[in-house]
């Protein structure tokens, strides 16, 4: 069977009429989305490691298995059976909800996204917005994350990343909206094949530049990683927690700049539109390509502080992403 009868086959069962064969390809689907984030969180922490020590002239992992590959499967087993401690002032239940509710977003926004016309478990007329909506409520799941911890280092790094992310949000929804109106959809599968012929970040660089920026912030990589100001916050609102919970922080790392390089692909580089390869592939492939990328600004990325954060999200970002909504305005309706 070739993989475009294996991907139509697949399509077929999300969206059989009979409820049952439905809910189990859409089981069968969820449970290969969870393996495909597993391993992109998993090799990518390693091939991030191997980077900056290359950069750094020095080996990286290079024992644990051929290459070092299973160095962060053993760093994992270490991690999660350490003791798990409890601060004493801090809230269990909400301590232990957070990270449960951020990995259940990225989760869930990852199976809102078509890999192509056959492999979609939904096509929403409005799923582009539902996304971004869905997004938003990163900054209360942080905020309640370091608050929850009982500490004020914890609390303090937490309410600097809800700063940071709200005043990114704005020109974010601005260059979504601009994105919509030029594909005259917020179909994400609509967007994706109005790509065919020229993709989104020729006919708007600023808009791509805009949301680049905006999805480095919002998915706290360099310069914006602000919970890791070690001199001033040690860890920000992960700065109180145990290991296993450390290791869970670490997964959901790999996973949100997983689902922020899909939806750049998606929305400026044409999503899976691309010749010869089956659409899946292309969209991953460009994820893989932005992924590189984004890991190689840490190496060059100097950690901004609060002030010059926020004043580049307000002054700059702000005003470049109505320029952009208006430029493409005149282009659109021309």
């Amino acid at each position: 069977m070739s993989i475009g009868s294996l991907l139509n086959y697949f399509y077929t069962g999300l969206n059989s009429s009979n409820l049952l064969i439905s809910i189990i390809f859409i089981i069968i689907y969820a449970i290969l989305i969870s393996i495909m984030m597993s391993i992109f969180a998993y090799m990518f922490g390693w091939i991030e490691r191997k980077i900056i020590a290359k950069a750094q002239r020095r080996h990286g992992p290079n024992r644990v298995g051929k290459w070092g590959l299973l160095q962060n499967l053993a760093d994992l087993i270490k991690l999660i059976t350490k003791e798990k401690i409890i601060p004493e002032n801090a809230d269990p239940l909400l301590l232990n909800l957070a990270p449960i509710l951020l990995v259940g977003i990225v989760t869930f926004i990852i199976l809102l996204v078509p890999f192509s016309s056959y492999l979609q478990a939904t096509n929403l007329g409005l799923g582009l917005l539902i996304i971004f909506v869905i997004l938003g409520f990163t900054p209360i799941l942080l905020f309640i994350a370091g608050y929850a911890s009982g500490g004020k280092f914890a609390e303090l790094g937490a309410q600097r990343s809800v700063l940071m992310l709200i005043s990114y949000e704005i020109p974010m929804i601005i260059v979504v909206a601009t994105v919509g109106i030029a594909a005259g959809s917020y179909n994400l599968s609509s967007i994706m094949n109005m790509q065919s012929s020229l993709f989104n970040v020729f006919l708007m660089p600023i808009g791509f530049f805009i949301f680049f920026v905006v999805m480095l912030a919002e998915l706290e990589r360099p310069p914006f990683d602000l919970r890791e100001a070690d001199s001033e916050l040690i860890a920000g609102w992960l700065t109180d927690i145990s290991a296993p919970y450390y290791a869970v922080a670490l997964m959901l790392d790999y996973t949100r700049m997983f689902m922020g390089s899909l939806l750049i692909a998606i929305l400026f580089f044409g999503g899976w539109t691309g010749p010869w390869l089956p659409g899946i592939f292309w969209l991953i492939i460009k994820a893989v390509i932005i992924s590189l990328f984004i890991i190689l600004i840490r190496l060059a990325a100097v950690r901004m502080r609060i002030d010059k954060i926020l004043k580049t999200g307000w002054m700059y970002l702000l005003p470049l992403s109505i320029v952009n909504l208006l430029l493409t305005l005149i282009i659109v309706l021309k």
